[in-house]
């Protein structure tokens, strides 16, 4: 028992862990675009830091004074630009840029975590893009699945509620009419969570082509016309009981992955700006997760699923990054161009000080906010 209470512990460190390198790295990686850009504009740069003060070590300072140092909270990363707390005379500080400058350098570090995703979204798409099949375990007798051949498994004996329990030698369903389900493009929709099922059942009463795999490794389609509307309600459009989706990986064409990568890119983005809907409207029981969620789901993806879908959950989480960013809210990256268009609209009637304390308000909202939802996921696991 203590054995198995240690490897719980132990597995849990190695998820936190897991989660400080990710953040750390797609935090580096959104610093690293205010960097670049603000160089190129020609901002003094005075200190480019992994992880948050206390100092650690001081890696070194280039020829434009930039010093590069390690820092003892492993939490992220941070870029000191001259002026950047908007109080300098320099004329190469932050401050003292046009408006354009000022934006691109703000906006760069959501351009560079909404590229990271794009680019991790492409290349999963073009070399190991995981399809869901669909085994089928029972096959209705005289259904549209009997009619056409289909074979399910073999009964193995029954479960606790008296329902039968199939073996995985059925046939294995790994496209209708040529259409694959990439597993990142459905999100457990559908019938008991099988994109096949609400597939066949959005296509009541007509003909449709099924791909199947037998177990001797033989590929045939099977034309099958689906039971009505009303039929399907009730037994299913196509009479079959699924009792796996097993995964394959496959590859798309470089202008295919591209397109895919796009699509998903944006796709995630929305998905977060759904999630902050849901959670303005429900900001008393919050259904989204917070660090220990996120340390949990981490834990399920990197013990239970592929590795692949750890580095897309790393893509997912580089573009929610970058779209909270981008939010219109003190001390975001959002937050500042709203500040610096407003001191633009008002002829710059906003002071320093005023503007420092809209980012202190800011930062301690976001702090609770966290503090808030992280109580719920605490919750959540009892």
């Amino acid at each position: 028992m203590f054995g198995l209470d240690f490897i719980g512990v132990g597995n849990g460190l190695i998820d936190i862990l897991l989660l400080l390198v990710i953040l750390v790295a797609l935090v580096v990686i959104h610093e690293f675009g205010h960097f670049i850009v603000a160089r190129r504009a020609g901002v003094t740069v005075h200190e480019f830091g992994i992880g948050f003060p206390p100092r650690a070590k001081v890696l070194g300072t280039d020829s434009k004074g930039t010093t590069y140092t390690l820092n003892w909270l492993p939490i992220g990363g941070f870029v000191k630009l001259e002026g950047e707390d908007g109080d300098s005379d320099d004329p190469n500080s932050f401050t003292r840029q046009r408006l354009p400058t000022r934006l691109t350098i703000l906006l760069a570090g959501v351009v560079m975590n909404f590229l990271l995703a794009f680019l991790i979204f492409t290349l999963i798409a073009a070399f190991a893009d995981p399809v869901a099949n669909a085994r089928v375990g029972f096959v209705q007798p005289g259904s549209p699945a009997a009619v056409a051949g289909l074979q399910g498994g073999v009964q193995t004996g029954t479960d606790a509620d008296g329902n039968a329990i199939y073996d995985e030698s059925g046939d294995l369903i790994i496209a209708i009419n040529g259409e694959t389900f990439p597993v990142f493009d459905w999100t457990g929709a559908g019938t008991a969570g099988i994109p096949h099922s609400a597939y066949l059942r959005e296509r009541a009463g007509q003909p449709v082509t099924i791909t199947v795999r037998h177990l001797d490794g033989t590929v045939e389609d099977k034309i099958v016309t689906l039971r009505t509307a009303a039929e399907a309600a009730e037994q299913g459009a196509l009479g079959v009981r699924f009792v796996a989706l097993p995964t394959e990986d496959t590859q798309n064409g470089i202008l295919d992955a591209i397109a895919i990568g796009f699509r998903r890119t944006v796709d995630a983005a929305t998905l977060i700006l759904r999630g902050l809907g849901d959670l303005i409207a429900n900001i008393t029981n919050p259904p989204v997760s917070g660090p220990v969620g996120i340390v949990g789901a981490i834990g399920q993806v990197r013990s239970e699923l592929p590795p692949v879908f750890l580095l897309w959950f790393i893509g997912l989480l580089s573009a929610n990054l970058a779209v909270v960013n981008a939010l219109p809210f003190p001390p975001l990256d959002g937050g500042r161009v709203a500040v610096a268009l407003i001191q633009k609209v008002t002829g710059g009637r906003i002071s320093v000080a005023a503007e420092r304390l809209a980012y202190l308000t800011g930062f301690i909202l976001l702090m609770a906010l966290l503090v808030w939802v992280t109580y719920f996921d605490i919750q959540r696991l009892g």
